[in-house]
Order: C-alpha cells, then structure tokens, then sequence
C-alpha cells in the first residue's frame, strides 16, 4: 500500500473520532486512575527493589538502624507471599485503571471506527501502563533499592494484609502446580556440555574454551593418567647423608619429596622442605629422617575429583600412586590435578618443559614416555579413535608397541 494512501486513510480514522464535554463521573473517573497510576508504579518498584537487595543491603536492614528495617525483614521471611502480595496489588491496580480509563474515554469520545477505538483504548493505555506503571517506577528502585524498600515497607505491609487470603490461595495454588505439573530441572549431560563448546567460537574464546574442556573431562580421570611416572620422580633413599639431601634439595627445587627404603616401591613417607629450614645448619650427622611424614597412598584408579577432596579434607598436596601389586607407578601432586583444568603452571623455578616439537600441522616428534592424555591434548586428536588398539597403554611408547 502506497504510504500516503495509508497516512490519508489513517487521518480519515482520527477525524471520525468525536469529542464531547466530560462529565463529572469522567472527570472523577480519570482523576482515580492517575491516583492509581502511581500505586501501579509503586507497586513495580517494590517488586525490583524487595528482590534485588545486595548482601550488604542485607546486613544494613539487619543492624535495624531505620524503623522500617523490623518490616522489611518480616516481609522478606516468606517472600513467595511477599511476591504474591505484590503482583495481587499491581494487578488489581492496573485493571481498576483500565476500567475507570474506558469510563473517561466513553464518556468524552464518540468512536465511528473499531480501529479509532483500538489505538486510543488498547495502544495509548499499554504505553502509559508500561512507561508510569512499569519501566520509569523499576529503573528507580532498580538504582535505590534499600532507599525505596525501606520507603515502600509500610505500604507493602498493608497490602500483604488486605490481600492475605488471596495471596494464600496463589501462593498454595502455585506450590500445587511446582509439585504435581512442572518438570523438573533438566541436568544437563557432560555429552551435551561437550558438543556445545563444539558449537562455540574457539578463536575468541579460546582460553576459556581451554577451561570448559578440562571441567568436562576432569571427572573423568584417573590418578594414573595425571600422575608423574615413577621414572621421572625426583625421590630420597632413607640411608642419603643429610649433605646429599640437602644438595638434592637444592638442584630441583621441590617443595616436597618422596622418601624410599629398600626399592622405589618401598615408600617410607614424603619429606617436606619447610621442615629442614630450621636445620639447614646441622651436620652430616643430622637424622633428618625423623622429619619424614606420612605418604598418603592412591591407587592408579583413583578419580582426581575424588582425590581432589581428599587433598582438600587432609589437607596434603601430595599422594604417592600404586599399582594393583602394591608397587609405586608415580606420584600426583595437587598442581597435577589443577592444571588439568587451567592447563600448565609455571613458576619462576620451572623450566618450560617441551615434550615435543610440531613440525606442520599434522606432524610431531612427541618422546615416546608422553603421557596418553597429554598426546591427545597435543594432537588434537579424538580418544575414541584409539580405543581398539589402545589396550592397556598410559603413553605414546606403549600405545605403539600395542
């Protein structure tokens, strides 16, 4: 349609409309419902303001420093009455308006065109409801929520007890609902978690991305998959002069170290640096033995969600991972289990540590005693893909000779 047509056609409908002098009940009628007006937009803040009160907002109302403190905190007791009272009000409110309008505008406009009648009851009552009743009243509360709850308490006050035995039946009606009609929440599957960061934007998000994945596999893994192998474990035999420990100590820097006996699988105990610093002093002859403190022992099966925990209730950094014989596969450490979320930590006495070289995009030279986890995280490559030949393998050398 041509849009000076539809502008002419749109004039023919406001000409037909015909104003006549208000009457009294007009007049009272449109003055009520701009009285209520406000009480429709009162009522909106309140709702803002009850439900978006901060923590500290919180701990001032509890201090009781303002008289409407003690009522803001019996209101707050049940807010699902709370929310009742408030919405029963608003819209209680809102029809009474909308009634008391239709009242005024019958009265003072003769209407020739449905469509006339339309637009000035329909479309000019939703914009005042929404600009004064709505938008204007929340975006203040919203920016002064104590200030107005504190203001709006008495109010609210009354209203919960006008309205009491209708906002029980609500308030019963809705609990009825939750319990025997409303599906419960969907948890959502690791699956369904895994394909949607597929779906997401990596190049943007990658460090995040990075994060999301290693929450997603970590209950998932076993202590054995993370763990340091017993070859690459920087241990004490029990007999080692103190001198030697101490140069031990000194050479690879760890916090904590393993303590063995007759063989690597005979673990006596972890020793713990901070507990030589008092004895840096001491001779050769120095039993530095009676500072060994128990090992805590995993086996190879562990989940680290689990161990995690475990390092949390004990409150250790360390375990000492065994096979199903007894003997020692390794050790994990708290940092271990971490950066399979937030990936590689690096202090300032790690040296960064490449277990392989990229020669192109789909070429690596990788040491053959990488881990399997680690391989799959290098490569990119889908697990699933080696699952029939993986067999009992835990790095690259055994997933060949598999």
């Amino acid at each position: 349609m041509d849009p000076d047509a539809y502008l002419c056609q749109l004039a023919d409908v406001f000409n037909s409309i015909t104003v006549n002098s208000p009457s009294v009940s007009a007049i009272v009628s449109i003055i009520l419902a701009a009285v209520l007006l406000l009480f429709s937009g009162f009522a909106s803040a309140s709702e803002i303001a009850f439900f978006s009160l901060s923590p500290s907002d919180l701990s001032a109302i509890s201090e009781r420093k303002h008289p409407s403190d003690e009522r803001i905190s019996h209101l707050l007791e049940d807010t699902e009455r709370l929310l009742a009272t408030i919405l029963i009000t608003n819209n209680f409110v809102n029809v009474t308006i909308i009634m008391l309008c239709n009242v005024f505008f019958m009265d003072v406009f003769r209407f020739h065109s449905p469509i006339a009648e339309f637009l000035v009851l329909t479309v000019a009552l939703t914009f005042l409801l929404l600009l004064f009743g709505e938008i204007m009243p929340k975006i203040f509360s919203a920016q002064n929520t104590l200030r107005f709850c504190r203001l709006a308490a008495p109010g609210i006050s009354m209203c919960r007890s006008l309205f009491y035995p209708v906002a029980s039946m609500l308030v019963r009606s809705t609990s009825f609902i939750n319990k025997h009609f409303v599906r419960k929440n969907h948890n959502i599957s690791v699956d369904e978690l895994s394909h949607a960061l597929e779906l997401t934007d990596k190049t943007e998000l990658k460090e995040e991305n990075n994060i999301l994945e290693g929450i997603i596999r970590f209950g998932g893994e076993t202590a054995k998959e993370v763990m340091t192998s017993r070859l690459d474990v920087v241990d004490l035999n029990i007999r080692t002069p103190y001198k030697e420990v101490l140069k031990c100590i000194v050479e690879n820097v760890y916090s904590r170290i393993p303590v063995y006996g007759e063989s690597r699988d005979d673990i006596k105990g972890v020793l713990y640096i901070k507990d030589l610093l008092p004895h840096l002093n001491k001779g050769d002859n120095f039993r530095w033995q009676s500072l060994i403190r128990p090992a805590y022992f995993v086996p190879e099966t562990k989940m680290i969600d689990d161990l995690l925990r475990d390092f949390q209730a004990n409150k250790i950094h360390i375990a000492i991972v065994v096979d199903e014989f007894g003997g020692t596969s390794g050790i994990v450490t708290m940092e271990d289990i971490i950066e399979e979320i937030v990936g590689e930590i690096n202090d300032e006495y790690d040296d960064e540590e490449r277990t392989y070289t990229a020669l192109n995009d789909h070429t690596w030279v990788i040491e053959a005693k990488t881990q399997l986890t680690d391989f799959y995280k290098i490569t990119k490559l889908d697990p699933e893909s080696f699952e029939e030949v993986i067999g009992d393998a835990d790095t690259v050398a055994g997933l060949l000779l598999e």
